[in-house]
C-alpha cells in the first residue's frame, strides 16, 4: 500500500522527555570530554599506552554527535485517509497500520515501563507500543489479533480521528 498523499486528519510530533535517559546517554561523551581535557589540554597521558590525541578528540566528537542525534528523535503520528503512520523521526523507523485492519479504538492510560518495557517502539506478545512520553494513548485492536498502542499527549483527538475514518460507510 502506498503513502497517503491527501491532507492528514491528525498529526502529532512528540519529543522524548525522559531526563534520566538523557543524563545516562550523556555519560560516555562527557567522560571522553574529561579525557580530552586531561590528556590533550593538560598534557597528562592516561595509562602505559595512551590513545593518541587525535583518537580521543575524534571519539569525543563522534559520541557527542550521536548523543545530540539521539536526544532530537521524535515520535510522529499521522492519521491519513487510509492508514495510520507512526514514525521515529531520526531513526528511520516507521510503522503503517491500514485503517481496514482496525477493529476497535479506545483511549487508555498505561505505565510505559511496567506495561510495555519502556519508551520508544516496543513489541511484546500482546502487541506493539509506540510511546514518547506520558502515560496516555490510544489502544487499537487489529483484525489479525494483537493490539497497537500509540502514546499521545492528545489521545482523545487521536482516537476521534481514527474513529471518524474507521466508522464511515464503505462505498
Amino acid at each position: 500500500m502506498g503513502r497517503d498523499v491527501a491532507q492528514p486528519l491528525f498529526v502529532e510530533s512528540q519529543r522524548f522527555r525522559v531526563t534520566r535517559q538523557r543524563i545516562l546517554l550523556a555519560i560516555p561523551p562527557f567522560f571522553l570530554l574529561l579525557l580530552v581535557v586531561w590528556q590533550v589540554i593538560l598534557g597528562h597521558p592516561i595509562g602505559k599506552q595512551p590513545m593518541s590525541n587525535a583518537s580521543i578528540i575524534g571519539w569525543t566528537i563522534f559520541l557527542w554527535l550521536v548523543y545530540f542525534r539521539l536526544i532530537t528523535v521524535r515520535l510522529v503520528t499521522r492519521v491519513g485517509p487510509s492508514e495510520i503512520t507512526v514514525a521515529m523521526r531520526g531513526f528511520w523507523r516507521e510503522r503503517r497500520i491500514p485503517l481496514a485492519e482496525i477493529t476497535s479504538v479506545e483511549t487508555v492510560t498505561f505505565d510505559p515501563v511496567r506495561d510495555w518495557g519502556g519508551y520508544g517502539m516496543r513489541t511484546t506478545s500482546r502487541g506493539s507500543a509506540y510511546i514518547a512520553c506520558g502515560g496516555r494513548g490510544v489502544e487499537i485492536k487489529l483484525a489479525k489479533g494483537g493490539v497497537a498502542v500509540i502514546g499521545s499527549e492528545r489521545a482523545d483527538e487521536l482516537a476521534a480521528a481514527i474513529r471518524r475514518l474507521t466508522t464511515r460507510p464503505k462505498s
